[in-house]
């Protein structure tokens, strides 16, 4: 297992970390984690030098940090730095800091989590953490011993990003969505390379885009056949991510003991600077390749909203795209087509034919066609 240094601290962290995000599961129900498996996973890891483990209070309907918890027992908590979330979005006042840590903390069944991160970070939920008094909150539960070290995740634009780096002198680690599909997405290429500069550990998420790169069109499928070193998918992503030196360690989520021997064997050389100049121009083609599935020409500008009708329009063209792109159909058809839940960011067949935003559109779409054309896939239940 390779190490790289935590940002400003003076400890070292496996360039691979497991998020426990996707545990095993018995049936349908992305609750009832399969506890013996999902320890089983993790003492491997641990065993074979990961010393890094993410969860958040919502992962797997709240029973991730459980069995995380059940896992760290017979030594295991000395070998393993913890990293947990606190859900920002169910905060309304300051008394709801404490009651989710230590919350948290009894989940863990430890007195301290080493990393405390703020979840999903935005130009909206940002200011309204900051108004309640999370800085000097974090200080001090870091004071009484209840957290290490504190920090966020992201998902939104750079600029948002540079402000909140640029709010707070004490974050010492980000964690943000990264590889190579992703790289001027969110915080990107310019977030990692400025949260470097400031000290911070950053700790890159969904470094195979949620298994999403292990999907191999046959165009794709070619390319990786025909390189002069062979890969699995999954290990030219990871590489891909562990070649930018500013990358701290790779967030993998792991759901299987094979891709656990997999990671595990990658990051015995996880070096920077480990790819050559033919084998990035490989990964760029690769990249090329999935993106010339596109079938909407969508940038995620959002340019078109808010909707009057209330429809997520850049998030339905994403989910029509990525079905396509990584033969992920039935997955997308099943978020999409869980109504209750996709309701609140707005099933395309709300549109009301208005064209406000086509008129909004930096390249003129023809949205409500296209909106018509993604439903018509999507809503099947073939």
């Amino acid at each position: 297992m390779k190490y790289r240094k935590f940002g400003k601290l003076d400890w070292k962290v496996s360039a691979l970390g497991f998020g426990a995000m996707r545990l095993p599961i018995v049936g349908d129900d992305y609750g009832n984690i399969n506890e013996p498996e999902a320890i089983r996973m993790m003492h491997y890891a641990f065993d074979h030098g990961v010393n890094y483990v993410d969860s958040a209070y919502v992962y797997h309907k709240g029973n991730s940090e459980v069995v995380i918890g059940k896992a760290l027992k017979d030594g295991y908590r000395e070998k393993v730095k913890v990293a947990t979330k606190l859900p920002i979005w169910m905060v309304n006042s300051p008394a709801d800091f404490d009651r989710f840590l230590n919350e948290q903390l009894k989940r863990l069944q430890i007195d301290k989590i080493d990393f405390y991160l703020l979840h999903d970070l935005n130009k909206i939920r940002w200011p309204k953490l900051r108004d309640l008094g999370v800085l000097k909150w974090a200080e001090g539960a870091i004071a009484d011993g209840r957290i290490g070290y504190f920090g966020f995740s992201f998902h939104d634009k750079y600029d948002v990003f540079k402000e909140i780096i640029d709010a707070y002198d004490n974050w010492t680690l980000c964690q943000i969505q990264y590889n190579y599909m992703d790289e001027e997405l969110q915080a990107g290429t310019r977030g990692l390379e400025y949260a470097y500069k400031k000290g911070l550990a950053v700790v890159a998420m969904e470094p195979i885009r949620g298994g999403r790169l292990t999907r191999t069109p046959e165009n794709v499928a070619k390319l990786w056949a025909n390189a002069p070193v062979k890969r699995s998918p999954q290990e030219w992503a990871l590489r891909w991510v562990w070649n930018h030196p500013e990358v701290t360690l790779a967030l993998s989520g792991m759901s299987t003991i094979q891709q656990v021997r997999e990671n595990v064997a990658y990051a015995e050389d996880a070096q920077p600077h480990n790819l050559n100049v033919d084998e990035m121009a490989l990964i760029g083609r690769v990249r090329d390749t999935y993106l010339s599935l596109n079938q909407i020409s969508c940038t995620g500008c959002r340019y078109c909203l808010p909707c009057p009708s209330g429809v997520e329009i850049p998030r339905v063209f994403e989910m029509y795209n990525e079905a396509l792109i990584y033969n992920s159909a039935a997955e997308q058809r099943k978020i999409y087509g869980d109504t209750e839940k996709f309701r609140k960011e707005g099933l395309a067949d709300n549109c009301n034919k208005c064209e406000q935003c086509v008129e909004k559109c930096p390249q003129k779409l023809p949205i409500p066609e296209l909106l018509e054309k993604a439903h018509a896939f999507l809503i099947r239940t073939e």
